[in-house]
């Protein structure tokens, strides 16, 4: 991303992401109206004190004066604390909009992006920088709004009251604008790489306790604490940088509003003096210079906070100008037939094909494997079916169509995927085998499918049964009952197309038995590919296609490979095939 700062266009962008935001319209206007009640009755004060000062007499100080000023306080405190509230709920319900944005935003984009960035950053724009944009509505927009109100109806007042000193008011505001401007740009672009710095933390804190048994089991807890540390300083560095700016904004702003102050009351007693002006005005001005002060003053932190929410929604904003995957809602499609790839070509980088020039044939209702040394190229053949990256040329076709014809929410519901890590969410087992359903199925139908799995026979025997917690990333179950809750996932969603990627490579002997039942009944009647190390697992598919630097050097059933193809025999001898 490009570090040069462009505040022009930056706030440009902001205002055009907030104009896309869901605002409680009825409640904003609310929330206005009792921000100008409150500061309307903040503003009467002073005129009241100026009575009292030019005509202090015991006739006006009667009960009346004072009940007319404890109504004049409670009105402004009810007003006060009712717009700030409001204000808030409109800084939350605009946040929680933005979060939903970019929530369903980034679950329908392309794999290639997850590929580019760590989680942990992409979880920093949805909560973190969110959140800067939720403390400038919720937090700061409520002082801005109510100062801004005090200012001009101040500025007002104190024009009728005496026009010389509001213009010696006025021409402290362009100078001290002046002198921010440079300011609020550094804080600018220190806010963005703040927030840039705190994202890469998050991508490393998601990244290493993600894989926390990892960092334990090759003790690297010291190298990754380190890595930590220096991430850490790094922030350090940011937030001192961010806090001499505002060590410098809030001085000048107070040094600003002090010296008029000095100077009104200078020329102020100077006219008081000749009976230019009585003591009562004087008061009152400087009661309404303080209503303009301390505005001022919480202006400073407003234009900090926006600054920073300027740099946080650009971020935001690179993600919501992003491609989405194709959104084709409940569209389908009738196209059936064999899946087909003719010539296909893909690299993940310019230059570095990893699928070269492949083509083969699954008649439906068959059995296509795919065997070779790791690195040739089978797990990215499954991406490509699963659309999540496209060919860099060639076509893959279901009977006579290209799969980019078929709506690819479709697409998918045909195809169930079963893998060797059988990755299971935090929850328990009924929500891991009805995942991605729409509706809950009937539990019947949950036994019926944990039955064809192979799974009833172990998760009866728990004591909550279909409730027991899996634990993160299924951790609380072996890795043949893990594979055996994705089996009956797949049944369940009864897909027409069926990968299994070394669905059995990480299982006991005995795990693999109850596996391997379990996914013959899977695969009856669908068509299926399968990517196996282990050549017995596959001795009965129709076609074994052998992959080697993402060409297919050898196609055929075993007895063929054994006879045409060397490497493949080699591989047969080694497991004792041959």
């Amino acid at each position: 991303m490009n570090d040069q700062v462009k505040p022009k266009g930056s706030v440009k962008n902001f205002m055009s992401l907030v104009k896309t935001l869901r605002w409680p319209v009825a409640v904003t206007i609310f929330a206005l109206v009792l921000s100008l009640v409150e500061t309307a009755a903040g503003l009467a004060v002073p005129l009241i004190t100026k009575d009292l000062v030019d005509s202090f007499t015991s006739e006006l100080l009667n009960w009346k004066t004072g009940v007319f000023l404890l109504v004049l306080f409670v009105v402004q405190a009810i007003a006060g604390g009712f717009s700030y509230y409001m204000l808030a709920f409109i800084g939350e319900t605009v946040v929680a909009d933005l979060r939903n944005q970019l929530w369903q935003k980034v679950l329908r984009l392309p794999v290639p992006y997850f590929d580019r960035n760590e989680t942990g950053e992409t979880m920093s724009r949805i909560t973190q920088d969110t959140t800067v944009l939720k403390s400038l509505v919720s937090e700061h927009l409520v002082s801005f709004i109510s100062g801004m109100i005090s200012i001009i109806g101040a500025v007002i007042i104190l024009l009728v009251l005496d026009w010389k000193m509001t213009i010696i008011l006025l021409i402290s505001v362009p100078v001290s604008m002046a002198i921010l401007y440079p300011l609020g740009r550094l804080m600018h672009k220190v806010a963005k790489a703040t927030q840039a710095e705190m994202a890469k933390f998050s991508g490393h804190l998601g990244r290493v306790l993600g894989d926390i048994r990892l960092v334990k089991a090759y003790r690297a807890e010291s190298t990754e604490g380190e890595k930590g540390k220096v991430a850490i300083q790094s922030l350090f560095r940011y937030g001192l940088k961010e806090a001499k700016i505002q060590a410098v904004i809030s001085p000048i702003m107070m040094l600003t509003m002090m010296g008029i102050l000095v100077v009104i009351l200078g020329y102020g007693g100077a006219q008081v003096a000749k009976g230019a002006l009585s003591a009562g005005t004087l008061v009152a001005i400087i009661f309404l210079l303080f209503q303009i002060i301390v505005p001022f003053a919480q202006m400073a932190q407003f234009f900090t906070s926006f600054q920073k929410a300027v740099g946080a929604t650009e971020r935001i904003q690179g993600i919501l100008r992003m491609d989405s995957e194709s959104a084709d809602g409940e569209r389908t499609s009738k196209t059936e037939g064999a899946i087909v790839f003719s010539n296909v070509h893909f690299s993940y980088e310019e230059g570095k094909n990893v699928v070269n020039g492949i083509s083969f044939t699954a008649e439906r209702g068959t059995v296509t494997a795919f065997v070779g040394p790791s690195g040739g190229g089978k797990t990215t053949i499954f991406s490509l079916m699963e659309r999540f990256y496209q060919p860099t040329s060639g076509e893959i076709r279901l009977g006579a169509d290209p799969i980019q014809m078929i709506p690819l929410s479709d697409w998918r519901r045909r195809i169930g995927y079963v893998s060797q890590e059988s990755p299971l969410l935090s929850g328990t087992i009924l929500d891991n085998i009805a995942y991605g359903l729409e509706k809950r199925p009937p539990l019947e139908q949950v036994i019926e499918a944990a039955k064809a799995a192979n799974a009833y026979t172990f998760i009866k025997d728990m004591p909550d049964q279909f409730d027991t917690m899996v634990g993160e990333r299924g951790m609380k179950l072996s890795g043949g009952q893990r594979q055996r809750i994705a089996i009956a996932r797949a049944l369940l969603h009864n897909p027409e197309i069926l990968l299994l990627d070394e669905a059995t490579s990480n299982l006991d002997s005995g795990s693999e038995t109850h596996v391997q039942e379990a996914l013959r009944h899977l695969m009856q009647g669908r068509t299926t590919l399968i990517i196996a190390h282990r050549l017995a697992t596959v001795l009965h598919a129709d076609q074994l296609l052998f992959l080697e630097n993402g060409q297919i050097t050898g196609r055929g059933n075993h007895t063929e490979l054994l006879k045409t193809h060397k490497l493949y025999r080699e591989f047969a001898e080694g497991q004792g095939l041959a």
